[in-house]
């Protein structure tokens, strides 16, 4: 492959620059390790920012609930301090090995960049909304009264909303919304929800006072003249019920795609990437993955899991890049490299 066709170089390629990826750019930096991420979407953030930037998350350290929004902007501040370098809107179409050792990555934009190592932090690669099954006319209603994501909260303001589903998307966006809408209502198959047990009790005390309704069943058919939502009718215990709804949100959770993963040369194991404990290395020498996209025995897929995978990765990426270096702990209360850069970002003032 011919020098011109590189755009540049960097020790590392992060796929993915949702949280998981923000964090393995800073944790790169803390080794002294340049990087350069790519991300199919425009803006960074992943899922976070696409599916529920306005939604809370409740189980980052030190912070008792911070919007996933808010979240994003601080793991970009953080990165910052290493200037990452960003390759938005583009996917990544194939990744190479050079005589030499190193890794190309191609984008679908005909970007080539090359890296002595690669970090896989796609979140479970593409996704797509589970749909409701068996639901007439819901093709007609999608993308305007039919949704699975909510970008904006207040844009559902004096809503009567109808949500479907029973895990931690529908409860937590039936709490989010509670606020604005004028009615909500919560449809589940069964009575148990699979949400988080704090939530549920969070919930049920919404229910009690008569801010949200649940019903158990499910959804099967849709009223109004597309794309205007005015009632579905829920069939469940109550036999059939038609309940009055200007929007239908929908929280089944995501079918995940293998896409470019399928043509890397990776082992897959139902679509995800299997990684050692050790150093979050793939099938491929020199090729990592952290996050949702990684699996081992005792995975739990949570943000702050995806935090320690990239501390690990990351002093495992150093020891490849500077092999003729000893390894070494970098303590952010002592490091002359952590003061350096995080005043400079912050413009002299203690970080």
């Amino acid at each position: 492959m011919s020098d011109e066709r590189l755009a540049r170089h960097s020790d590392a390629i992060i796929i993915g620059a949702g949280p998981c990826g923000l964090f393995a750019a800073f944790q790169l930096g803390v080794h002294g390790l340049t990087s350069q991420l790519v991300d199919a979407l425009d803006r960074v953030g992943g899922q976070c920012i696409e599916l529920y930037p306005d939604k809370p998350i409740y189980d980052i350290p030190a912070c008792p609930a911070i919007g996933a929004a808010e979240l994003v902007e601080r793991l970009t501040m953080q990165a910052a301090c290493f200037s990452p370098v960003y390759h938005m809107g583009q996917q990544v179409a194939s990744l190479e090995r050079t005589a030499q050792g190193e890794w190309l990555v191609t984008t679908d934009k005909g970007l080539v960049l090359q890296a002595s190592v690669v970090v896989i932090a796609t979140g479970g690669g593409s996704f797509t909304p589970k749909t409701p099954p068996n639901l007439g006319r819901l093709a007609e209603f999608e993308g305007g009264a039919v949704r699975y994501a909510v970008p904006d909260v207040q844009a559902h303001a004096g809503e009567r909303i109808v949500i479907a589903g029973g895990g931690d998307s529908a409860v937590d966006w039936a709490m989010a919304l509670c606020p604005v809408a004028s009615e909500i209502v919560l449809v589940h198959q069964r009575e148990e929800l699979r949400a988080q047990k704090h939530s549920t009790a969070r919930l049920q005390t919404l229910v009690e006072e008569g801010r949200v309704r649940r019903l158990t069943g499910r959804v099967i058919d849709l009223h109004g003249t597309a794309p205007s939502l005015e009632a579905v009718t829920v069939h469940g215990r109550e036999g059939r019920v038609v309940v009055p709804a200007d929007r239908l949100l929908v929280f089944f959770g995501f079918v995940m795609r293998e896409g470019a993963l399928a043509r890397f040369g990776l082992d897959l194991c139902d679509g995800l990437v299997p990684v050692d404990t050790e150093r979050f290395e793939t099938s491929l020498p020199g090729v990592f993955a952290i996050g949702d996209i990684a699996t081992y025995p005792g995975k739990l897929k949570l943000i702050l899991s995806g935090f320690h995978e990239a501390a690990l990765m990351a002093a495992a990426a150093a020891r490849r890049c500077r092999p003729g270096e000893s390894p070494s702990t970098e303590y952010s209360t002592s490091s002359p490299l952590f003061r350096e850069r995080t005043q400079s970002e912050l413009g002299g003032r203690s970080p």
